[in-house]
């Protein structure tokens, strides 16, 4: 198969698809990998490198030409031209919070394999679990910096020091960005609430870190009480291909304390945070009576070289799947043909459908 690796062209997205030893193995099996020249720069990955390692480099326009584009974000709107019926498109998608995406991979045909849909048959999202990890490390570490008073926070320090007490940090969620946000949380020495709905997941996390963490029932009362005494608040629910609820109201945010700060991780499907919108790397923050909020939508992107790595360690055993039988890999394999999002003008994942008021059918009837 010929594929093809654009340069990402979203605002301070760094990372690559893929790394020069995945395209050596891809060549290996009897593929052509076009690399856009340049893709890799961010991730202090060379052309050189692709070069040796087997690639052709090309134009943007000459990768998106490929059989299959494997890409790290969303198409943008300027890369919406290269969308068509006979392109398999391998990234992540996010349509549930995506209309105009949405849309154009309609209109287009295209085939497009989400990674944050990809599932194991245990439940898991392999594509999504490791830039969730980086996500949700990052996400204490930049609420812990926003806290400063130059950007605009409380002018508190995470951990405090001896004889003042730390910061209050609330975390909603208690999958592998909320397992990760509180790692770094009490690694730093911050008071951490964990807010949840799955009881063993709870208990898991109440093995691991004891009586240095506060394990919470996740409903309205006790996340408005919670609100009120929070330094920082860690967004981070997922309902994969889903829009996440509203956790946290706009009413909610007069009661906090002014210079309170909030990441809200989830804002790619939506947000968990009432007043949350995207925002980029260049202008990450905004505020809302009082509260600062962060609603970076590609933060793995702000430390391309680690999360690049980590993606393609993920990414490459479907990668090839999809190289070696294209579309008949999908109907093999039921954790693939769970990435399935749009197949020949056919919205495929019916939470998206649902989230935007769209039609969908099932990827199993799509294909079928």
């Amino acid at each position: 198969m010929i594929i093809g690796i654009p340069k990402e062209i979203k605002t301070l997205e760094d990372r690559v698809a893929m790394t020069p030893g995945a395209v050596d193995t891809l060549v290996r099996r009897g593929n052509t990998v076009l690399v856009e020249k340049g893709a890799g720069a961010g991730s202090s990955l060379t052309d050189a490198e692709y070069i040796a390692a087997g690639a052709k480099m090309v134009s943007a326009a000459d990768a998106w030409g490929a059989e299959m584009v494997i890409k790290v974000k969303e198409p943008m709107a300027a890369e919406y031209k290269y969308l068509r019926s006979d392109l398999l498109l391998f990234t992540y998608l996010h349509l549930a919070a995506d209309e105009a995406q949405t849309k154009a991979l309609l209109k287009g045909g295209t085939t497009g394999v989400a990674y944050e849909t990809v599932q194991l048959p245990n439940g898991t999202l392999p594509l999504l679990q490791p830039m969730s990890e980086v996500a949700g490390r990052m996400a204490t570490q930049v609420g812990a910096h926003l806290l400063e008073k130059t950007q605009g926070g409380r002018g508190m320090l995470l951990g405090g020091v001896p004889g003042v007490a730390p910061a209050n940090v609330m975390v909603l969620g208690a999958g592998i960005v909320g397992t990760n946000a509180v790692k770094i949380a009490v690694g730093m020495g911050a008071r951490v609430t964990v807010f949840d709905l799955n009881h063993a997941r709870m208990q898991y996390l109440d093995d691991i870190f004891g009586s240095r963490i506060v394990t919470m029932t996740s409903n309205e009362a006790n996340i408005r009480a919670a609100a009120k005494e929070a330094d920082l608040i860690i967004g981070s629910v997922l309902i994969p291909g889903a829009k996440t609820p509203k956790l946290v109201t706009r009413d909610m945010l007069g009661t906090m304390r002014p210079g309170a700060v909030i990441v809200d991780v989830a804002v790619d499907q939506g947000g968990c945070i009432e007043t949350t919108k995207a925002t980029t790397h260049d202008h990450p923050t905004f505020v809302v009576d009082g509260v600062v909020h962060y609603g970076v939508a590609n933060m793995p992107g702000a430390v391309p070289r680690t999360s690049t790595f980590a993606l393609v360690n993920q990414t490459l055993p479907f990668a090839i799947k999809l190289a070696a039988k294209g579309v008949d890999a999908l109907r093999e394999d039921a954790s693939l043909r769970h990435g399935l999002n749009t197949y020949k003008g056919k919205l495929t994942f019916p939470a998206v459908g649902e989230a935007l008021g769209m039609p969908a059918i099932t990827a199993e009837e799509a294909l079928a």
